[in-house]
């Protein structure tokens, strides 16, 4: 049975003085691959004095550039949802035969699409020394895969970071620590060194208590994990965050090669003294 919910993420920049803003890109539309079906779906921009223009960006993703008329002194930004959430069983497909135990080797046609899924970046000594020590005893793919994950969850402890940017994995396996975008960025660095095409995904992660749970609610939040694609399987979401699978509650808005390109919101604006707040909230309606 599904669980049908509401989902509000409002933000708001408040500047000092009325200031100009430059075209910003929203990268807050829900991705056609989701597992989670949304049913309902709204942006909302205030002041109202803006043009808002559906597109969709190199990568395939739904984006929109907003583009506004004068000064402002706040920028409100809104996206309210409906969607049902249910369970989702992460290993629904098929690997191609020449995929099936890794190492292996995409076809000559595959390769010259994954390219820049398959570039590495940040490498370093701490990285690469990292990646030599995995065990490769496992060779079925997506048990490989899994482990890797998993050894990510219990190599690197999850925290909350409010500095903006992402660490370099060098960073992220020497703290020991790091963001959900971190994890990320660092999964999607070792698939790549083992010559596997991988993803950047930022979106929203859905988390509902179970019933016979005390003291705890539902939650909803950004989030960011990495997808691997794997031949005949497609693209398959990890959450180093968790260890688990990209499954239920998972809602991506933006699949990249880099990071950079996945940052839900983007622009500027004159130069001035900002305040940003953001709520995010989930209701259930049934």
């Amino acid at each position: 049975m599904s669980v049908k919910i509401s989902i509000s993420h409002n933000t708001i920049y408040s500047y000092n003085k009325p200031v100009a803003l430059s075209p910003h890109f929203l990268r807050l539309i829900p991705a056609a691959h989701s597992k989670t079906k949304i049913t309902n779906y709204s942006l909302k921009i205030l002041p109202v004095t803006n043009i808002i223009h559906r597109l969709e960006d190199p990568f395939g993703n739904s984006a929109a550039r907003v583009d506004f008329q004068g000064l402002v002194t706040k920028l409100d930004i809104c996206v309210e949802m409906n969607a049902e959430i249910e369970l989702v069983n992460p290993f629904d497909f098929f690997v191609d035969e020449y995929a099936v135990n890794f190492p292996f080797k995409y076809s000559d046609r595959y390769e010259k699409f994954l390219l820049p899924y398959l570039e590495t970046r940040d490498g370093d000594a701490i990285l690469s020394k990292w990646v030599q020590q995995i065990d490769k005893s496992t060779n079925n793919t997506i048990s490989f895969i899994a482990m890797i994950n998993t050894q990510l969850y219990n190599d690197i402890a999850y925290n909350v970071r409010l500095q903006p940017g992402v660490q370099t994995p060098g960073e992220s396996l020497e703290r020991k620590t790091g963001s959900c975008r971190d994890t990320a960025w660092l999964l999607v660095q070792i698939f790549r060194s083992l010559k596997m095409a991988a993803r950047f995904v930022s979106g929203y992660l859905v988390q509902l208590a179970d019933v016979d749970t005390v003291d705890t609610v539902d939650t909803v939040g950004l989030h960011a994990w990495a997808e691997v694609y794997i031949p005949g399987a497609g693209w398959i979401g990890l959450d180093p965050s968790s260890g688990l699978f990209a499954a239920k509650g998972y809602i991506p808005l933006a699949c990249t090669p880099d990071f950079e390109d996945a940052a839900v919101i983007t622009g500027t604006s004159d130069v001035a003294n900002a305040e940003l707040s953001y709520t995010s909230t989930v209701v259930r309606l049934n």
